[in-house]
């Protein structure tokens, strides 16, 4: 991955961050329980991503080959440990639905903004 890609790849993951902290605080109005509900929805997109990002930013120097199996278990990777996440955040007794996939949401629309800016 070229110094501009890896930097994008930084600039998105960053505003992940920054679009769960803002979506996790709208919540806290309403109690704790839904900014909790909405941080680990936020999570649960945000570390299969990194976890994507540094796999795939590893292969960069690779064959092609080599960059392609790397895409295909990053992605499956990444959704196990989507699936994962959730069954894990779904055994806390206090979890509530809406604000958590609010979250999730909220995290994952960074990819669409960031293609619009782009």
């Amino acid at each position: 991955m070229t110094a501009s890609g890896s930097t994008t790849v930084a600039k998105i993951l960053g505003y992940q961050v920054l679009i769960i902290m803002v979506v996790s605080f709208g919540f806290v109005v309403g109690g704790w329980q839904k900014a909790l509900s909405s941080t680990l929805g936020g999570l649960a997109a945000f570390i299969p991503n990194l976890y994507f990002a540094l796999r795939v930013s590893g292969s960069a120097e690779q064959e092609a080959r080599k960059i392609l199996r790397s895409f295909y278990v990053g992605e499956s990777v990444k959704l196990l440990l989507t699936v994962a996440l959730f069954i894990l955040i779904f055994q806390i007794p206090s979890i509530e639905i809406l604000p958590l996939l609010a979250g999730y949401i909220a995290a994952l629309s960074v990819f669409w903004f960031a293609l619009l800016i782009r």
